[in-house]
C-alpha cells in the first residue's frame, strides 16, 4: 500500500460549546513503518465497520467547498500540506457549530492500492492503557484507539476522476441510530448518499433467491452457491471493495459463468454492475431448504417467526403471505 502523502492535525474541542482550537502541522509525515502499520490498522477497522453509507460529492459551492480543494490538489494547484490545512480549518469551523462534537487528531492520507488512488480522512482519539517497560515496570500508556472509529470517510479518487456517472466513490461511517452528531463531518466532506447499500444488498439476495428457485437446484447445490455468494460478499466487504456482479456470477457457476448475471439483467432488478456489500444484511441471510417426495421448500432465515412459523413438537410449518402465483394455481386446481 504505497503512501503518497500523510499528515495529522489536532483540533482541541470539548462538547461544551467552547471554541475549537486548531493545532496544524506544517509538514507532511515522513515515511515510516509506524505510519504504514497505522494506516493498515485504520483500513482494517474501517472495513469492518457496519452501517457505512456510499455516495458522491454535492456540487461544489460555498457550503460544500471540499471537492474543489481536492480537485485543485490532484491537478497540482496546491501541495498536500496546504490542501489538508485549508480542509481542517473548514472542519474546525463546522465543529464549533456542532455543540456535541468532540475534537481529536485529524488524519489525511493519500495512498494507492494497485492502480487506484484513495484519500482517507479520519478523526482519531486516544485511549488510556498500560505498558510494560524493558525494566519490567508497568507504566501508563496512551495509544490511538482505531477500534473506536466513529468519524471517517474514504474517497476513491480514481473513480471520482474517471467515472463521472459513479454514485459510490465515497464511503463514510453513518451515525448510529440516526444520531446527528456526525452530520457535520458528512457536510465537511460535502457528501450525499448515492447508493443504498442495505437496499442494494437485499435486492441482490432477492435476485439470488429467485435464481435458485428458477434453476430448481438440488438442495446441496443451492446451499453451496449460497455459501459462495456470502463468502465473496464478506471478502469484498473486508477489503472495502464493492461486489462485481459479473465476477460473482462466475464464482456461483463456473460451468455457466454468465447464468446468474444474465438472470439479473433479464429480470431487470435495477442493480448496478458493482454494489457495496452491507454486512448487517448479509449476516441476516441464510436459507433453509428441503426436498422430500415431491415437496420442495426453501426460504430465507429472516422470514422465520414472521411469515413462517415452525412448530417443532408437531413437525409443521405455517406459511403466511403465499406468492400470488401459487395461490392462483391452487384456486385453479379443480
Amino acid at each position: 500500500m504505497p503512501i503518497r502523502h500523510c499528515i495529522v492535525h489536532l483540533i482541541d474541542k470539548k462538547p461544551d460549546g467552547t471554541p475549537a482550537v486548531l493545532h496544524a502541522r506544517d509538514t507532511e509525515l515522513a515515511e515510516s513503518a509506524a505510519i504504514e502499520n497505522m494506516l493498515a490498522d485504520l483500513n482494517e477497522s474501517y472495513n469492518a465497520k457496519q452501517g457505512k453509507a456510499w455516495g458522491l460529492f454535492h456540487p461544489e459551492s460555498g457550503a460544500f467547498p471540499f471537492s474543489g480543494w481536492l480537485k485543485e490538489y490532484m491537478e497540482g494547484g496546491r501541495d498536500f500540506t496546504t490542501f489538508s490545512k485549508v480542509a481542517v480549518e473548514h472542519l474546525q469551523k463546522l465543529m464549533e457549530e456542532s455543540n456535541l462534537s468532540v475534537g481529536g487528531h485529524v488524519l489525511f492520507a493519500h495512498y494507492q492500492q494497485g492502480m487506484t488512488d484513495y484519500l482517507a480522512i479520519a478523526l482519531l482519539h486516544h485511549s488510556e492503557g498500560v505498558a510494560v517497560t524493558e525494566e519490567l515496570d508497568v507504566t501508563p500508556s496512551r495509544h490511538l484507539d482505531l477500534g473506536q472509529l466513529h468519524l471517517a470517510a474514504r474517497i476513491n479518487v480514481s473513480e471520482w476522476q474517471n467515472n463521472k456517472q459513479s454514485k459510490q466513490y465515497i464511503s463514510f461511517i453513518k451515525g448510529k441510530n440516526g444520531k446527528k452528531v456526525s452530520e457535520y463531518f458528512r457536510d465537511f466532506i460535502g457528501c450525499q448518499e448515492g447508493v443504498d447499500g442495505p437496499g442494494e444488498t437485499r435486492t441482490l439476495l432477492k435476485a439470488f433467491s429467485d435464481f435458485v428457485e428458477s434453476e430448481d437446484l438440488p438442495e446441496e447445490s443451492a446451499r453451496e452457491k449460497t455459501k459462495t455468494l456470502v463468502d465473496y460478499a464478506s471478502s469484498q466487504a473486508k477489503l472495502g471493495e464493492p461486489m462485481g456482479l459479473e465476477e460473482l456470477s462466475e464464482l456461483i457457476d463456473e460451468e455457466r459463468p454468465k447464468a446468474f448475471y444474465d438472470h439479473i439483467r433479464n429480470k431487470d432488478y435495477g442493480l448496478s454492475p458493482e454494489i457495496p456489500a452491507d454486512k448487517r444484511t448479509l449476516n441476516q441471510f441464510r436459507r433453509f431448504t428441503g426436498r422430500a417426495e415431491g415437496l420442495s421448500i426453501s426460504f430465507e432465515a429472516h422470514l422465520l417467526g414472521s411469515k413462517i412459523e415452525y412448530d417443532e413438537e408437531n413437525g409443521t410449518l405455517i406459511i403466511k403471505g403465499l406468492p400470488t402465483s401459487l395461490t392462483d394455481q391452487l384456486k385453479r386446481r379443480n
